[in-house]
């Protein structure tokens, strides 16, 4: 497990900034890996896979964002004494930020996925338990008077497969 970002609160020297834009870029990268990782997964529908470093990937988004408060907190300090550091963390950030839009998308595609899966999978068998009246599906009264509104039965999937 990735530890996160131990700064002082205050940058007083270049040994320090160095430091400090080191840990923040060690913490991005470990991030930035396990999202590529999720995302890899994922795509190719390997689910369990693709979220199996949730605890992680959560360690991880701690241990950068408390660094990006460190890197806050100490901006002139670091413009002082590290500035090709904070042009490196901001090219980072950047790219970072490219990768988390892609993840978010590869995440959103596979929900998308896998709900149309499960209402078609219920659409199916309802369609199935529609009687039929001279080839067209019908209906009979409801006893609870909402004639017309389709009858469904709950669907049962099975985890371990």
């Amino acid at each position: 497990m990735h530890r996160p970002v131990e700064a002082p609160l205050r940058i007083t020297d270049r040994a320090g900034a160095a430091s400090l834009v080191a840990a923040v870029m060690a913490s991005l990268e470990a991030l930035d890996a396990v999202l590529a990782r999720e995302s890899a997964h994922v795509r190719v529908g390997r689910l369990r896979e693709g979220l199996a470093e949730g605890e992680r990937k959560t360690a991880l988004s701690a241990a950068y964002l408390q660094g990006l408060e460190t890197v806050k907190a100490n901006a002139i300090a670091l413009a002082r004494f590290a500035p090709d550091g904070v042009a490196t963390l901001k090219a980072a950030h950047a790219r970072f930020t490219q990768s988390v839009e892609t993840n978010q998308a590869v995440l959103a595609t596979a929900r998308t996925v896998s709900e149309g899966l499960v209402k078609t999978l219920a659409d199916e068998m309802n369609r199935a338990r529609i009687p039929t009246v001279y080839g067209r599906p019908s209906q009979g009264p409801s006893p609870y008077g909402r004639s017309g509104v389709a009858r469904s039965q709950p669907l049962v999937l099975s985890r371990s497969l």
